[in-house]
C-alpha cells in the first residue's frame, strides 16, 4: 500500500481552492469539515461500548489500560491518560506510552514511529488480562503494531483506534474502531479530523470507563480529594449537590474523611462514621452506589 491509498492521505475535492478563498472562507470550510466528525464517531459506539467493557473487567481485576501512539495520536493518547488522575482520582491504572517518550511530546521525532522494536519495547510493561489500545490515524504505524502485538503475546486484550476502516492489522485486534473521517481539509494533516475524533473517542472511553466503575455519583466529580483549599470549597460544593445539605455538615463530613469526597458522600447518605463509609467504599470497588447499597442490604 502506497501512502495516498490511506483515506486521511487523500485530496479532499471540497477544499481544493481552500488557499485562494478569503481568510473567513478558509475557515467555514475547516468549520464544515469538521461537522462530520461527531457522527463518524456515533457510527462507532457500539464497537466503543465494547471496548469499554473489557476496560472495566479488567481494571476490576486489578488490571490496567494501555495507550500506545505516536505522532498527533500519542500526544492525544497521553493528554487523556494525564487528565483521569485530577479528575476521577484513578491513578497509575491508565497509562499512555508515546513514540520516543516525553520528549516526542513536544517535538516531533518522525523516526520513532517506524520503529516496530520500540513498540515492542514499550509493551514490555503490559501484563495478561491488561487492554492495550492502539492509537494510530493510518491503522498501521510500526510502533503502534510492534506494541500490540507484543501486548497480546503477554496476554492482554489488544484494541485498535484508527481512521482507516480497512486497516489490515483491524482484523487482528479484539476490537477495532474505525473512524471513518476521511480526507483532510489539507491532505494528510490528521491533526484535523482525525485528531478530532480520535479526541472524542478518547474522551468518551475515558469518561464511560471512570463512570462505570463508580468514579462519578450521579454527573459529579465525587473522586477528587481535597489536596488544597481551593479543592476544599469546590468539593463541599459538590456534597452540597449531591446530598441536599448544608456546606456546614458538608464541610464536616469532608474533614472527618480525611478529604475523601467518596467516603464523605457515602457517610453523609448512608448516615454513617467515616470509617465505616471508607470499609463500604472498599468493600464495593470504591463505587459510591454500590457502597450505599451494600448498606442498605446489610
Amino acid at each position: 500500500m502506497i501512502e495516498c491509498d490511506l483515506p486521511t492521505e487523500g485530496r479532499n475535492p471540497r477544499t481544493l481552492d481552500v488557499d485562494t478563498l478569503p481568510t473567513l472562507d478558509v475557515l467555514r470550510r475547516i468549520n464544515a469539515e469538521d461537522a462530520t466528525v461527531p457522527a463518524v464517531v456515533a457510527a462507532v459506539l457500539p464497537q466503543l461500548a465494547e471496548l469499554v467493557d473489557l476496560a472495566v473487567e479488567s481494571l476490576r481485576r486489578g488490571g490496567r489500560v494501555h495507550y500506545f501512539g505516536a505522532g498527533t495520536s500519542g500526544r492525544l493518547a497521553v493528554l487523556d491518560a494525564a487528565e483521569l488522575p485530577p479528575t476521577f482520582g484513578m491513578w497509575n491504572r491508565v497509562v499512555a506510552h508515546h513514540a520516543g517518550g516525553p520528549g516526542a511530546f513536544t517535538q516531533a521525532v518522525s523516526e520513532v514511529e517506524d520503529d516496530v522494536d520500540l513498540g515492542a519495547s514499550d509493551a514490555a510493561a503490559v501484563e495478561p488480562g491488561d487492554v492495550a489500545i492502539g492509537v494510530a490515524a493510518s491503522g498501521r504505524t510500526p510502533y503502534v503494531i510492534g506494541a500490540l502485538r507484543a501486548a497480546a503475546a503477554a496476554g492482554a486484550h489488544t484494541a485498535l483506534i484508527s481512521c482507516n476502516p480497512n486497516a489490515p492489522y483491524g482484523d487482528e485486534v479484539a476490537v477495532h474502531i474505525p473512524l471513518a473521517t476521511g480526507p483532510e481539509v489539507i491532505s494528510g494533516s490528521t491533526r484535523m479530523k482525525a485528531g478530532t475524533a480520535t479526541k472524542l473517542v478518547l474522551n468518551s472511553f475515558s469518561t464511560t470507563l471512570m463512570i462505570r466503575l463508580g468514579r462519578t455519583y450521579s454527573n459529579l466529580m465525587v473522586s477528587v480529594n481535597a489536596l488544597n483549599s481551593k479543592l476544599r470549597t469546590r468539593l463541599v460544593r459538590i456534597l452540597t449537590e449531591a446530598t441536599g445539605m448544608d456546606d456546614r455538615s458538608c464541610a464536616a463530613a469532608l474533614a472527618e474523611a480525611g478529604g475523601n469526597t467518596r467516603v464523605a458522600l457515602v457517610s453523609l447518605l448512608g448516615e454513617v462514621p467515616a470509617d465505616r463509609a471508607t470499609v463500604l467504599l472498599e468493600e464495593s470497588d470504591g463505587g459510591v452506589r454500590e457502597a450505599l447499597q451494600r448498606l442498605r442490604s446489610a
